[in-house]
This record gives C-alpha cells, sequence and structure tokens, in this order.
C-alpha cells in the first residue's frame, strides 16, 4: 500500500495508461481518424490562429521545396509497430507519438525519421525530438516524441521560501558537461549532488540512490544540465516551485528551449559554472525576484497544457512538412 502511495506522488506520467492508451489507438482502422487541417485551423479564434501558426513555424522551418524519395524514407502504409525487444522501449514511445499524427493523412505519402537523443540535423527533412538551437537546423522537424518520459508536469504546494537554500542534482554522469560540474560543486555546502547510474564510475564517492521529484522539490534550486541533449528534467522543474538553474540550453524539442528567457524562466549561470554560488546566494536573499522567475516558468509551461491546440499544432506541423517536401 506504501508503494502505491508513494508512485501517486512520483509525479510521473503512468506508463501502463500510456501504452494501453496508445495500442487502442493503433487498433483503429486509419479511415475513422482523417482529418482536414485547413477546416481545423479555420475553426481556430484569430489569436489562437496567429498563435498556432508561430509555434508551427517554429518547429518545421522548412521554407523552400525539398522533395525526398525512397531512400531513407517510408510509406505511412507500412509505417508499423516495431516489434518489441530488450532495452528498445523508447523506440515504441517514438512510435506510438509519431503514429498518433500521421494516422491522420494519406497512407501514400512518406516520411523519415530520425529517432533518439538527436544532437544533429539529418541530411533529408526528417521528424525528431531534438535538434541543436543554432545554426542551419531546418532539415529537423520538430514533434513532441517519448513525451511520456520528458513531458511531465507537476503540482508543487511548497512556497520557494519555505525550502532549503541549496540545489540539488541527481543525474546520469558520462557525459563531460556534467563531469565538469559534479568535479567542481560535489561536496559544496550549497550542493546535494549525486550520480545515480552506475554503468559509468567516474568517482565511486558521487554514487547515490536515485530519489523522487518529491524529494526534488524540497529544494529552492533543481540543477538542469542537458546531457545527450536537452536536460530532461526542465520541463516538471519549470512548473514547480523552484527554481531552474542551468547555463544557456544548446539544444531544443517540442517545449522549444531555444526560446527560453536567461534569468527570466530560469537561472542562468556561465557555461564554466563559475557564477553558480552567486547566483544562488543572489535568489536566496533576493525571493521576489526568485518569485518573479518562478512565475514567468509556470506561464511558459502553461502553454503546453491545452490538449486539443497541441493536437492541432501537430497536425500541422506533419501537413507542412508533407507539402514541403513537394507531396501534398
Amino acid at each position: 500500500m506504501m508503494k502505491f502511495f508513494k508512485r501517486l506522488r512520483d509525479h510521473k506520467n503512468n506508463r501502463t495508461l500510456y501504452y494501453i492508451r496508445n495500442f487502442i489507438r493503433y487498433c483503429v482502422p486509419k479511415k475513422w481518424c482523417r482529418v482536414d487541417c485547413e477546416k481545423m485551423f479555420a475553426a481556430l479564434s484569430a489569436a489562437d490562429k496567429e498563435y498556432v501558426r508561430s509555434r508551427v513555424e517554429y518547429y518545421n522551418k522548412l521554407e523552400q521545396r525539398s522533395p525526398i524519395g525512397d531512400e531513407g524514407t517510408i510509406l505511412l502504409a507500412d509505417f508499423k509497430l516495431p516489434k518489441k525487444k530488450k532495452g528498445t522501449y523508447a523506440h515504441r514511445t517514438y512510435f506510438f507519438d509519431t503514429y498518433e499524427y500521421t494516422r491522420c493523412f494519406s497512407d501514400e505519402l512518406r516520411i523519415a525519421t530520425f529517432y533518439g537523443d538527436i544532437t544533429d540535423v539529418p541530411a533529408t527533412p526528417s521528424i525528431t525530438k531534438s535538434r541543436p538551437i543554432s545554426g542551419e537546423n531546418a532539415n529537423s522537424v520538430l514533434l513532441n516524441l517519448n513525451k511520456v518520459r520528458h513531458f511531465t508536469f507537476v503540482k508543487d504546494s511548497r512556497k520557494f521560501t519555505d525550502k532549503k537554500n541549496m540545489l540539488i542534482g541527481r543525474a546520469y554522469i558520462r557525459q563531460p558537461q556534467r563531469i565538469r560540474f559534479w568535479e567542481m560543486y560535489f561536496g559544496h555546502p550549497m550542493c546535494d549532488l549525486g550520480q545515480v547510474n552506475t554503468n559509468y564510475i567516474h568517482r565511486p564517492e558521487w554514487i547515490v540512490k536515485p530519489i523522487t521529484i518529491e524529494e526534488h522539490l524540497d529544494y529552492k534550486f533543481v540543477l538542469c544540465i542537458e546531457g545527450n541533449d536537452v536536460a530532461s528534467n526542465l520541463k516538471w522543474v519549470m512548473s514547480s516551485n523552484s527554481l531552474a538553474v542551468m547555463p544557456r540550453p544548446k539544444y531544443e524539442t517540442w517545449f522549444m528551449e531555444g526560446t527560453l528567457v536567461p534569468d527570466h524562466h530560469y537561472v542562468c549561470i556561465k557555461d564554466d559554472y563559475s557564477d553558480l554560488e552567486e547566483k544562488l546566494n543572489y535568489y536566496i536573499e533576493h525571493p521576489d525576484e526568485a518569485q518573479r522567475i518562478i512565475d514567468n516558468a509556470h506561464k511558459f509551461v502553461a502553454q503546453f497544457r491545452n490538449k486539443r491546440r497541441e493536437k492541432i499544432i501537430s497536425l500541422l506541423v506533419l501537413d507542412k512538412y508533407f507539402r514541403k517536401t513537394g507531396q501534398l
């Protein structure tokens, strides 16, 4: 019973319900799901149209017609659920999160997908979860993929002022940027840091047991350093009453990390982390400014909570993809 209540408070998306819902969706005949994107967009209010249009343009930056051939692409008619293999659950979540919207289009269309923690831009216009923020990234067309893991939000009843004057950080440690942070601040009196993976042990003293999101919320500051691509905890941290602490992001996903404003949506530290203590002390001593950032973060997160609008944006991103690749 205790484990049951603990799971209710861990703030994570329920994977079992996610798979049940998506398996049912996969079994529904596609012809029942066809949509008219133009009519759907036309039904929006003028304000929503402008907002939706800006989001679609952000995720899908294809401007020139870029025809795609057969190589590296797949017909939607052949876009099927991959066979289950040990350790590859993510490939199924990527598939389900793509299929949720591709099922609404003709089977005669083709699509290229580039799944995983993507930090490079593909040569062919492709559907991806992540992309570099800077440089020419138009071939990376973003959809909200693997969202059962990444798109988690919380309800935090604790006030910022009632939390511990410390930074909490729990992470998989193998990337150079994370190793460097741990080398600088592990054991620092203002930091509670720990490594939760044991497949790469840089220093044995860093290894700790994972803690729940609920336990993270005891702290005023939560570390959100990028790993393979984005910091996967950033969404729920920005929905909490704690402050996200990180350098300027280099990668982005459906969460539009590239639009986040330093010291407006999160506490921005230098790329070399040298000003961490200064920044933590500043917001401890200026709780009103800390609360301003928290309020701004909540407003940013709120835009992703409208499920109907998120669906319309996703469908229009794909509609533009098929048009710009010369298929519609």
